[in-house]
């Protein structure tokens, strides 16, 4: 199977309410979710809102596909006013795809995308949670470099948390 992976095309498109089944398959997953902003996702009114309220009108919220079927998202969200020199990104990816280098890849073409799409972006930067060593593997194989310990810098499902950033 990883071998078809790699060689399977991947995609980055904006969000379509059309999506809402495939999207409810990893933001209905607890597993994949654990560690998202958002918290698991119960009903298909729940993903339609998330999809046409968050997702569709983001700056950069893109679906990453498989055949244009949505099995994960990645998003670049730059800073406005003295900080817009800075963008966050992050990602998720439906659990039955994990390990196979498709968010490496992805994460890395919305580098690429969001550096042209916004042009005072200099800086691209991710807080992670402590305890998602997954995703900071992705970054260190992307040549993020692990700048620190953020302290009590977040309320994640509300639990205030330390992050790498």
């Amino acid at each position: 199977m990883e071998m078809e992976i790699k060689s399977l095309e991947i995609t980055l498109r904006p969000y379509r309410l059309s999506d809402a089944e495939d999207f409810s398959k990893y933001t209905g997953d607890e597993t994949v979710t654990q560690f998202t902003r958002w918290n698991t996702f119960k009903s298909k009114e729940e993903v339609l809102s998330y999809i046409k309220d968050a997702c569709i009108p983001h700056p950069y919220c893109r679906s990453i596909c498989i055949n244009d079927c949505s099995i994960g998202m990645v998003f670049v969200k730059p800073q406005d006013g003295d900080d817009m020199c800075r963008a966050e990104i992050g990602s998720a990816l439906a659990a039955e795809y994990w390990g196979q280098g498709i968010v490496i890849r992805a994460v890395k073409m919305a580098i690429t995308e969001g550096f042209k799409e916004f042009t005072d972006l200099v800086r691209m930067q991710a807080l992670v949670l402590i305890e998602n060593k997954a995703s900071q593997r992705v970054l260190e194989k992307l040549g993020f470099h692990m700048e620190g310990l953020l302290r009590e810098y977040t309320i994640h499902k509300g639990t205030v948390k330390d992050v790498f950033m």
